[in-house]
């Protein structure tokens, strides 16, 4: 088939590259235009451009994807399917119509559940134990359309956003290429979304990162890995913002933000609502990185003093 792939950060390169590297055509790739990236805010391209360009792969950056002007160069191609992966764009109808055989969606959830923009980093946060991932064809809706294949996997108890990502998207990058043969065969099932079983994943915000001590140790720990590696956990100490990069799950606690024990292996243990969690690795402001019990002995902290 002749394919137009849309997607832009890195979680679509290995599915982009899966599909290059198979029977069907990549004709052209649409990813976002560039955008200020970095403390510099200089001017960055899409990891997908990178991958498409690598590979000979015609690249194009619109503002607006569903401009009729930009559709008309697109319907010059006469692509026999449309396939996108975390491309940032909802399709209007004139695109959803222009392909032979439709449009398909890779989303990183087992839909109906965590339509939207951020599936992945709400169900760690959510304390999900599975997720996968699910190839759907596109409709008007946000991540409404009948689902074609799904794939499930466990989520790890210490995996974060950024791991599961990864993981996701090599699971993804065989699912869709099967997803491409069946629509190709005439083979792709069709099966409506349950609407009462749907969710929703909302775009991440910085303050969702933030830790309160009095929320379940489990919970705190959920959150830490689902904001890693943006927009990060962090609390309040001393009055600066302090940044908690990697936890593990403790035992019984007391009053929440209290430090229980300092460890050379696990770091600081802190008291929440219920149990206690360990801060194996953090950073304070205008700092690097650094092991939790590092960060103790250099800011003299004690057992019984509190986080914030």
């Amino acid at each position: 088939m002749r394919i137009i792939f849309a997607g832009s950060p890195a979680f679509a390169v290995p599915i982009l590259q899966r599909l290059i590297a198979s029977q069907h055509q990549v004709i052209c790739v649409v990813t976002q235009p560039a955008r200020p990236a970095g403390r510099g805010l200089v001017l960055a391209d899409p990891p997908v451009k990178q991958a498409a360009t690598e590979a000979g792969i015609e690249v194009h950056q619109p503002e607006k994807f569903n401009a009729r002007e930009f559709l008309d160069v697109l319907a010059a191609k006469e692509p026999d399917l449309i396939v996108t992966a975390a491309y940032g764009r909802i399709f209007k109808r004139r695109a959803l119509d222009l392909p032979k055989l439709g449009c398909v969606n890779l989303h990183a959830s087992l839909l109906p559940r965590y339509r939207g923009v951020a599936p992945i980093n709400w169900a760690i946060i959510n304390g999900e134990r599975e997720t996968g991932v699910t190839t759907f064809f596109m409709e008007e809706g946000v991540d409404t359309g009948d689902i074609i294949l799904a794939r499930a996997t466990a989520i790890d108890d210490n995996e974060t956003a950024g791991q599961l990502t990864e993981r996701l998207s090599l699971i993804g990058a065989e699912v869709l290429l099967e997803t491409c043969d069946a629509i190709e065969q005439g083979t792709a099932p069709r099966v409506r979304q349950d609407a009462s079983q749907a969710s929703y994943a909302p775009k991440l915000a910085k303050d969702d990162g933030r830790v309160t001590w009095e929320a379940e140790a489990l919970s705190v720990h959920n959150r830490i890995r689902g904001t890693s590696p943006w927009p990060g956990a962090f609390c309040d100490f001393r009055g600066q913002r302090l940044k908690l990069l990697s936890s593990g799950l403790g035992g019984p606690g007391g009053s929440p933000g209290r430090i229980i024990a300092i460890d050379s292996r696990m770091g600081i243990l802190v008291s929440c609502k219920r149990e206690s969690v360990w801060l194996k690795t953090v950073q304070a402001q205008g700092k690097r990185p650094t092991a939790g019990a590092d960060f103790a002995r250099g800011y003299r902290i004690k057992v019984d003093d509190a986080f914030g």
